[in-house]
């Protein structure tokens, strides 16, 4: 890739007076593209659809050189769609603008540029912004709006209500990072704009931080999970993607591939959010994921008086699952622990624990997925299905 520091920048500058910095420095934006051209590939983030929605994989949360990020908004939508996302919203600062000096500060011109970016790569740009703002209330993000500008307002209120009677998509923003431990509070504020109808959902998790009171507040006010980078930089300094860290996702469970359906399935709360190798989200959406995902690839075994059988199960999902199963059942025995490895095959052994069953039977394994969160220090509880056929020793 072609680098250009400011120092070289400077002397081209001086020695090609012909042409002007801009044009410098849009010509070596070019080159970069160009370069990165030649190896552009997409990691696909495997998780399934669920029945009667399409799983969509979003981030609803970054900012480029029109706020407080250094990377132009159509880098931003290119490296959406190399880390397998769908869906990418350009969310930068109303009030923080630092390169003001350098680009005019025009509200609309971020999701116009990814917007462009985003429709040869078959991916959603949303329009959106954050309202930025001291604690309380902190930081509110707004999505699906059709007048950025109407935001920048100085009475906070103003500005808020402003985005939800374009029929925003408003959600809390690390609630908790401006506190000293990270307890999230809840201001008057919040409780203030959910009564209003302007606050629909609260981020759990921000970059590598989930937050378990944001996470409860959301189950217990009916308010929608979301999960994003809040990238600035690039995203790879931060998420160098399989085998290393992957960006956090909200999954989105939408009727169609829309921006619009995007938004309804925001509103109605279909969402879960994968970050850090986790799944948060209600058991109704976690367990489709979880068995849309595996496949037991031997669901027919047989077992002999008080033989063993080994159950091979394959993992699609871009992240382990860690298995609790029950050890003792009526008619078989298993290991307590199964990890069901990202990308492969993985082995449990099932044994009988009795001679004298017979015949064909379907066995329902029970387990808890402990890295599949329903609430707060709550896994999602499921079961493995499997048909066995018992033979007598003789």
């Amino acid at each position: 890739m072609l680098v250009l520091d400011v120092k070289t920048l400077n002397l081209l500058s001086n020695r090609c007076w012909f042409f002007s910095r801009p044009a410098l420095l849009a010509a070596a934006l070019v080159l970069a593209c160009n370069a990165l051209a030649q190896s552009r590939t997409r990691t696909e983030l495997t998780f399934p659809d669920l029945p009667g929605w399409v799983t969509l994989r979003a981030d609803f949360h970054s900012h480029t050189v029109f706020s407080d990020g250094s990377v132009w908004p159509g880098v931003r939508v290119e490296e959406a769609w190399r880390t397998g996302l769908d869906v990418i919203a350009v969310t930068d600062h109303i009030e923080y603008t630092p390169h003001k000096a350098d680009l005019p500060v025009n509200y609309q011109r971020p999701w116009e540029i990814a917007r462009a970016s985003a429709e040869p790569l078959g991916l959603i740009a949303v329009r959106g912004a954050e309202i930025t703002r001291g604690e309380p209330p902190g930081h509110l993000v707004a999505l699906f709006l059709t007048n950025v500008t109407a935001l920048d307002q100085k009475d906070n209120r103003v500005a808020t209500r402003n985005a939800a009677e374009q029929g925003g998509f408003l959600f809390w923003a690390h609630p908790g990072w401006k506190q000293p431990d990270r307890k999230s509070v809840w201001y008057a504020e919040q409780g203030e704009f959910l009564s209003n109808g302007w606050l629909h959902g609260i981020e759990i998790v921000n970059g590598d931080a989930y937050d378990p009171i944001a996470h409860q507040w959301c189950l217990d006010k009916n308010l929608t999970l979301v999960g994003n980078s809040d990238i600035h930089d690039p995203i790879a300094f931060e998420y160098p993607g399989p085998p290393g860290d992957i960006r956090p996702v909200t999954l989105v469970f939408a009727r169609a591939r829309t921006a619009e359906a995007v938004r309804e399935a925001l509103f109605q709360r279909r969402t879960a959010v994968f970050s850090r190798g986790q799944l948060y989200g209600e058991a109704r959406f976690l367990e489709p994921l979880f068995h849309g995902s595996i496949e037991i690839v031997n669901p027919e075994i047989r077992l002999r008086g008080n033989g063993r059988a080994l159950v091979q199960i394959r993992n699609r999902a871009p992240l382990d699952f860690d298995l609790r199963l029950n050890p003792k059942l009526p008619e078989v025995d298993v290991d307590g622990k199964a990890l069901l490895v990202s990308g492969k095959v993985s082995l449990v052994q099932v044994r009988c624990v009795s001679d004298r069953v017979s015949g064909e039977q379907e066995i329902l394994l029970p387990c808890k997925v402990l890295n599949l969160h329903v609430a707060p220090n709550k896994a999602l509880n499921t079961a493995l299905r499997l048909k066995v056929k018992f033979e007598s020793r003789n």
